[in-house]
């Protein structure tokens, strides 16, 4: 599943996406105090966001010595940013991460066929939780179902192979199923998306008349985009 920046308005320079144990963090090959900078840019933009995350970190090809990972480290640390890996194709950076403790290979979740939604369905490690609300420019993708602890402000963005389930307000752009499951499904306690997708099915006016209800979000027998009253429970 590809990676996209989770702050539209700067740079590709990072890319971020969900895994079961916290974000991953892919960097480019720019010079490396330029990565830095920006990073840590990214991270002083939205403190909620990080605070608490543990990160890892995908540098490419870039070598990386013992000063420059420990600077880094403790940049995040403190912002209450924990940094457990980081992956490279250089055995220099590997041999690096590996002196200072730190992972230089993750296992990426794997997606799992959706059903109809259920809290109990979603098992362990299927899912990621996100305690905090999501604000414009926030860009969030992951191989598995996505809950939202908080509100989904207009201009924030959730891709996810499985079920979106958002306790709060839906206002930015959610794609659920996106790897073409068309039984996935999208709740959220109050609906009003910028725009949904389930699969290829796309819409940007969807709703019940009873706008303060929860609403949930499928692919009906037509094959089109259908939302319904949600008993969240």
């Amino acid at each position: 599943m590809r990676a996209d920046p989770i702050m539209d308005e700067t740079n590709s320079l990072i890319q971020i996406k969900g895994l079961r144990d916290g974000l991953l963090v892919s960097l480019n090959d720019a010079p490396w105090d330029e990565q830095l900078s920006v990073l840590i840019s990214h991270v002083d933009a939205q403190p909620a966001f990080f605070q608490g995350a543990r990160l890892a970190l995908d540098v490419s090809s870039q070598i990386l010595r013992v000063n420059e990972l420990v600077e880094l480290r403790d940049k995040l640390s403190d912002r209450g940013i924990s940094l457990w890996a980081v992956l490279s194709e250089s055995p220099t950076t590997q041999q690096t991460s590996q002196l200072l403790g730190l992972a230089t290979r993750i296992s990426k979740p794997r997606p799992e066929e959706s059903k109809d939604f259920g809290v109990d369905d979603l098992g362990e490690g299927t899912a990621l939780f996100l305690d905090r609300t999501l604000r414009s420019g926030t860009r969030i993708e992951f191989a598995g179902h996505v809950v939202v602890l908080g509100d989904v402000n207009p201009g924030a963005e959730i891709i996810a192979e499985g079920n979106v389930i958002i306790w709060g307000r839906l206002r930015g752009i959610v794609h659920a199923g996106s790897q073409g499951n068309r039984e996935a499904i999208i709740c959220a306690l109050d609906f009003s998306p910028m725009q949904l997708r389930i699969a290829d099915e796309a819409s940007e006016s969807i709703g019940t008349q009873e706008k303060d209800r929860p609403q949930v979000a499928r692919v009906n027998e037509l094959g089109k985009l259908q939302a319904e009253n949600w008993s969240a429970g």
